[in-house]
């Protein structure tokens, strides 16, 4: 599918949407597809709140952030994300934190239909005083000391959509991730629907030649959407580097309410995809942004003979 038709299909006012990628292969082209088209009232799940949460906050897209991290990756502060969190502007923000493992363990229960996951990692920490759905149980099984114990779970989560980056998928939709692989397979089987957005989309005989690489079968896919550079500034390995510059200026664009929604009006709303958001940026930039040849060895997986 078009990205355009994509997020029109699955992406519906009032959903809950997933967008996952650590560090590299985030989401950004999804992220401003759904702003063009002014969904409003989501409930966005992102473990890593970054810039792409930041312009979806500047579009009006979301009412409620459920997240792990919040900040611009190392490069400064998100200026929407403070503003609404600290002053309630312009619309007050709903925000459900949780830590990296705990949100974790929610794509772990939501992909296997359980009603809750067990994990030790709030014992001493201040989340559950701000955090009503940081709970305890008391365990069925004795400890060896014959004790049992109390025990922190955290609820699943179940997207109405989950929409993750990758390398490259085939048409089918059995898509492949190398470098961090994060929790994308998780998140896609915990939703409703998945939307796939590659960088390419290959032959199947590609996907075939290395299945080890395959991340995500076709059977969980319900959208593949072809989106070369579709993850700047963030990175695709393998594909185009880390927009080092961007980060640090995104820092100056968010921090100043006129100028976020000057950047807004050119770049989101004032193009019409993210193939003319990339010819936009033109060419010697994405030069900037080349990377170098870094292959694996050939695995052989044997065949009859």
């Amino acid at each position: 599918m078009t990205m355009t038709d994509a997020v029109a299909t699955y992406v519906r006012d009032g959903d809950t949407v997933s967008l996952e990628g650590f560090t590299h292969l985030i989401p950004t082209a999804a992220g401003h597809e759904i702003i063009r088209q002014r969904r409003k009232n989501l409930t966005v799940i992102r473990m890593t709140a970054d810039i792409v949460v930041d312009q979806m906050l500047a579009g009006g897209c979301i009412s409620t952030l459920v997240s792990s991290f919040v900040g611009n990756s190392s490069a400064g502060s998100l200026g929407e994300l403070r503003r609404q969190i600290e002053t309630s502007l312009p619309t007050p923000l709903e925000f459900q934190e949780y830590s990296h493992y705990g949100m974790i363990c929610r794509y772990l229960a939501g992909a296997q239909g359980l009603p809750f996951y067990p994990l030790r990692s709030y014992g001493g920490s201040d989340l559950p005083s701000v955090n009503p759905e940081l709970r305890k149980v008391t365990s069925p099984y004795p400890g060896p000391d014959g004790e049992t114990e109390q025990i922190y779970v955290v609820p699943p989560v179940n997207p109405d959509v989950t929409i993750i980056h990758a390398q490259r998928a085939d048409r089918s939709g059995n898509t492949q991730i190398w470098g961090l692989t994060g929790i994308q397979a998780e998140a896609v089987y915990a939703a409703e629907h998945a939307v796939v957005v590659v960088e390419e989309v290959v032959a199947d005989d590609v996907i075939r030649s290395d299945p080890n690489r395959t991340v995500i079968p076709a059977h969980a896919v319900d959208a593949v959407v072809e989106c070369p550079r579709g993850a700047h500034p963030s990175f695709a390995q393998g594909y185009y580097d880390r927009d080092g510059a961007f980060y640090r200026e995104w820092s100056h664009i968010s921090k100043d309410p006129a100028q976020l929604k000057a950047w807004m009006a050119e770049w989101v709303f004032g193009t019409k995809d993210h193939a003319e958001y990339v010819a936009k940026l033109g060419e010697s930039y994405w030069a900037g942004l080349a990377v170098g040849e870094a292959f694996s060895e050939p695995v052989n997986y044997g065949r009859r003979l």
